[in-house]
């Protein structure tokens, strides 16, 4: 039977809430599953550092190696813990916008000891700022985090929509309402829930510019406030009106989905986080 937990905000305080994240620490632990809220989507997370569990993660969503789970962090400094080479313009969109919707791809360092699938040597990470997903994150550490649904199909907003998607799949589920609603009418971006992406793993390699590799619930706008000519511009595809779309041709990789999400991050491109 499929297990859904109440952790909506006015539960944070209760024992209950309390139970709840130690039920899902303990059953990340041992490698199983656990749905939990972000504040874009829904996401299934497993310890990124168990490869078993992020095998387990991508075959639930029905995925394969060549598309590696992004990683949600408890805060910024765990960047450095995972990250190599982290380039000052990394530090400057994260310091405006983590926790928040913005994942970021970046090097792995190369003496970490995990596997989430083919990621050529990248990381695509995220610190979200959903309380429940905070707290279960200061519990477990980094957790390999796809968006809680069959692959091809939509992100889901709400507990019973992953549980639908994923059913027994997962060990158990953490209901904290409505994901997404912290963004709407946020920086004009009502259409998409999605975390955006950019790509810094060809900073030193590309002439210094970071790619947006997918638009999300924090606009271009937004982000070439904070990085100026850092931020590469986006191509005219020839055939096209005057007002460009943006590439998601990213420098070294595919881009992850949500954050992360949530998200949401190498994961494709059919969903969030």
């Amino acid at each position: 039977m499929t297990r859904i937990y109440d952790c909506t905000s006015d539960s944070h305080a209760s024992e209950d809430y309390q139970a709840h994240i130690a039920l899902a620490r303990t059953a990340i632990g041992r490698g199983a599953l656990v749905v939990i809220p972000t504040d874009t989507v829904y996401g299934v997370a497993a310890d990124a550092f168990n490869a078993e569990a992020v095998q387990l993660l991508l075959d639930a969503k029905g995925r394969s190696r060549q598309s590696p789970p992004p990683v949600l962090i408890p805060g910024i400094p765990t960047l450095d813990a995972l990250a190599v080479d982290v380039p000052q313009p990394v530090r400057d969109l994260v310091a405006a916008f983590w926790p928040g919707g913005l994942t970021v791809i970046v090097n792995a360092q190369p003496s970490l000891v995990w596997d989430l699938g083919e990621t050529r040597g990248t990381v695509a990470l995220r610190m979200p700022s959903n309380q429940v997903a905070l707290d279960l994150l200061a519990e477990t550490g980094p957790l390999a985090v796809s968006s809680a649904n069959l692959s091809g199909m939509p992100a889901t907003v709400d507990a019973q929509a992953a549980a639908a998607a994923l059913g027994e799949s997962v060990e158990m589920y953490l209901d904290g309402g409505t994901a997404g609603s912290t963004y709407d009418s946020v920086f004009s971006q009502t259409s998409d829930v999605s975390s955006t992406i950019v790509d810094a793993s060809g900073f030193e390699n590309n002439g210094g510019f970071l790619h947006i590799v997918r638009s999300g619930v924090i606009s271009r706008e937004a982000i070439a406030d904070v990085l100026g000519d850092v931020l590469a511009a986006v191509p005219v595809i020839p055939g096209t009106p005057a007002e460009p779309a943006e590439t998601d041709a990213a420098p070294t990789i595919v881009a992850p989905s949500q954050d992360d999400s949530t998200d949401g991050a190498h994961d494709g491109t059919d969903a969030s986080r």
